[in-house]
C-alpha cells in the first residue's frame, strides 16, 4: 500500500513536512501509562508557560486552516485540540494504549499525529488530497457525511475519507480498536522547525512501539521529491 499527497497539496502548501510509520504486532495489553505521563508532563511544562494558541506549531496550522477557508477558531487541529484539553482538564482522554502513547507524544511535540488501523484502509494507496465531494465519511457514531468539494482529506481507494479537514478529525472506518494489530501512523507539521521536529517526533513513536510490543516499524519523511511511503508489502 502507498501513502502519500497529491501535488496539489505539496504546492498549496510548501512548509508541509510529513511522515508516515507502519507497525506490526500492536495490541491493546501493554501498560503505556508512565510513558504517557511522562509527555504529557513535558506539554503541561510548556502550557505553563503559554497557552498552545501562541505555539509556533499551532500557529502554522491554524494559518494552513484558514488558507482552507476555514475558521481556526471553530476547527482545530488535533493537536491543538488536544493540548487544549490537556490545558482544561489536566489530562488527556484514555482510548487505546497505541492512540494513549501517539496523542501524548503528539502534544509534547505540538503535532498533529493521526493513527489508523491499516487493515481497514482499502488499497492500494491512501491519498491526502482535496475531495471532488462524492467521498464518504464514517463519523465515530456512525453516521455518514461527504466532505465538500476541495476539503483536504485522507481518501483511500475506495473513495472513503478517512480524515476531514486535514487534521482535524478521523474517522471511525479506520479507529484503532481492541481488534487493531497493524497501524498507519502519520505526523504532519507546517512550523518552521518540523524538518527537524516530525523526524524527531516518528523516532520516538517507533521507540515507544518497539518497547511496549513485538513491532519492528518502519517509517519514511515525505519530501516534494520523495512524495511516497510504500508499507505492508
Amino acid at each position: 500500500m502507498r501513502f502519500g499527497h497529491t501535488d496539489a497539496i505539496w504546492s498549496g502548501y510548501p512548509r508541509l513536512t510529513a511522515g508516515a510509520l507502519y507497525a506490526t504486532g500492536v495490541g491493546a495489553d501493554a501498560d503505556v501509562g508512565p510513558r504517557v505521563a511522562a509527555y504529557t508532563a513535558r506539554a503541561a511544562a510548556r502550557l505553563a508557560g503559554a497557552t498552545e494558541s501562541e505555539f509556533p506549531e499551532v500557529l502554522a496550522w491554524r494559518r494552513a486552516f484558514s488558507r482552507m477557508g476555514l475558521k481556526p477558531t471553530q476547527y482545530r487541529c488535533a493537536a491543538e485540540s488536544l493540548l487544549r484539553r490537556l490545558r482544561k482538564e489536566g489530562k488527556l482522554p484514555r482510548i487505546h494504549p497505541v492512540v494513549d502513547l501517539c496523542n501524548a507524544v503528539s502534544v509534547a511535540y505540538a503535532v498533529p499525529v493521526a493513527v489508523l488501523d491499516a487493515d481497514r484502509i482499502a488499497g492500494p494507496f491512501l491519498m491526502v488530497r482535496h475531495a471532488r465531494g462524492d467521498e464518504r465519511y464514517t463519523t465515530f457514531g456512525g453516521a455518514i457525511e461527504h466532505p465538500a468539494p476541495g476539503e483536504v482529506i485522507f481518501a483511500d481507494s475506495a473513495g472513503r475519507a478517512h480524515a476531514r479537514r486535514w487534521t482535524n478529525r478521523q474517522s471511525g472506518d479506520s479507529a484503532v480498536s481492541e481488534h487493531t494489530s497493524t497501524v498507519l501512523v502519520v505526523a504532519e507539521g507546517m512550523h518552521d522547525d518540523g524538518a527537524q521536529a516530525v523526524p524527531e517526533l516518528l523516532k520516538t513513536v517507533a521507540e515507544e512501539l518497539s518497547a511496549h510490543w513485538s513491532a519492528d516499524p518502519t517509517s519514511a519523511i515525505l519530501t516534494p521529491s520523495s512524495r511516497e511511503f510504500v508499507f505492508g508489502c
